[in-house]
């Protein structure tokens, strides 16, 4: 059995507007990630299952690793359809907000679905969720917002109807969402979920190889490299990597091709803390990446010194700079930080 996470009267409201409505669009933030396609295609299964008329829209192209996932070539991208997902935007019954917190996450589409007179829900697992919801669902203790469309799904008495698709999409956002399960999946009921998954005739070992083992060669090469430039901070217990424009050049880098990088220097002995600087690719920022182990604070971390948040040993942000003042600054939280660092 799973805890009742989700507020019954919330659970109730948004059933209401489910059995209503007609025309229902998902939407998840930038540069999606493994859970915001994952859990936006989990509800989409469900949600066309029950003969609705289900849209996905997200900011822009998702990794090539993640397009195995069934339905995935039906997601519009909205850098390149504006002018079709505002229409589907405005015309939608309700909106279907997913792994965001703040209209900020969804770019330029924040305009329409702000301006939507759509009924709005939030299903997310972030801290401090800005009010643009009608219905908010927010919960940081989650492990992924995949799982909270697992658990909305089953509250509403959907159980039976999620499809072998759905279940391996909702998978998919949960295993990338923890690492393979590595960090932020200590709950049980995770694995309870999962259990409940393989009945829908997953296969998770498949999954992960589709995930995990399907990239390039240039890709390899581009980790070695990245690697091999690496920063101990032997004293603070942390490691910094980082990646330019120019180098993911050389290397042929296609979007995704750093996935999980971040989490490689954490497997080196002591090493608790770890930062990955990206230059992007799309726009004149440095993306920030943060991971840890143990009781270090990341979303302190990137709150304070990137303009971003997370989760307590996950978090990201933004720096508009060069890289080697992004370098400066993280050396700078480094510096405050020791304490923590120390005893993480």
């Amino acid at each position: 059995m799973l805890t009742k996470v989700i507020e019954q009267s919330k659970i109730d409201r948004f059933t209401k507007w489910f059995e209503r409505a007609d025309k229902i669009v998902i939407v998840s933030h930038v540069s999606p990630d493994g859970d915001a396609i994952g859990s936006s295609l989990g509800l989409y299964h469900f949600l066309d299952s029950q003969d609705k008329t289900v849209n996905i829209i997200v900011p822009n192209a998702f990794p090539d690793f993640l397009k195995w996932m069934p339905g995935s070539k039906d997601i519009l991208l909205y850098d390149r359809y504006k002018e079709f997902a505002d229409k589907l935007i405005a015309e939608a019954d309700v909106i279907c907000c997913l792994d965001f917190n703040t209209l900020k996450r969804i770019d330029d589409m924040g305009a329409a679905v702000a301006a939507s007179q759509a009924r709005k829900v939030m299903v997310d697992h972030h801290l401090h969720p800005e009010e643009f919801c009608d219905i908010t669902i927010s919960h940081p203790t989650i492990s992924s917002t995949s799982e909270l469309v697992f658990r909305l799904i089953c509250r509403m008495g959907y159980f039976s109807d999620i499809t072998r698709e759905g279940a391996e999409c909702i998978y998919t956002g949960m295993m990338t969402d923890t690492g393979g399960f590595t960090y932020n999946s200590n709950n049980r009921e995770i694995y309870f979920i999962i259990s409940e998954l393989l009945s829908k005739g997953i296969d998770k070992d498949d999954i992960y190889r589709k995930v995990f083992n399907t990239y390039s060669e240039s890709r390899l090469r581009l980790m070695g490299h990245v690697l091999a430039n690496m920063k101990v901070y032997a004293e603070y217990d942390s490691a910094l990597i980082s990646l330019t424009c120019a180098e993911q050049n050389c290397f042929d880098y296609i979007k995704g091709d750093s996935e999980g990088f971040v989490n490689i220097p954490l497997s080196i002995k002591n090493v608790c803390f770890s930062c990955f600087l990206r230059e992007d690719t799309e726009r004149p920022m440095i993306k920030i990446s943060l991971r840890s182990v143990g009781t270090f604070p990341c979303n302190q971390f990137a709150a304070e010194f990137f303009n971003g948040g997370g989760h307590l040993n996950a978090s990201g942000g933004e720096f508009y700079g060069t890289m080697e003042e992004a370098v400066k600054v993280f050396e700078q939280g480094l510096k405050k930080y020791k304490p923590l660092l120390c005893k993480a």
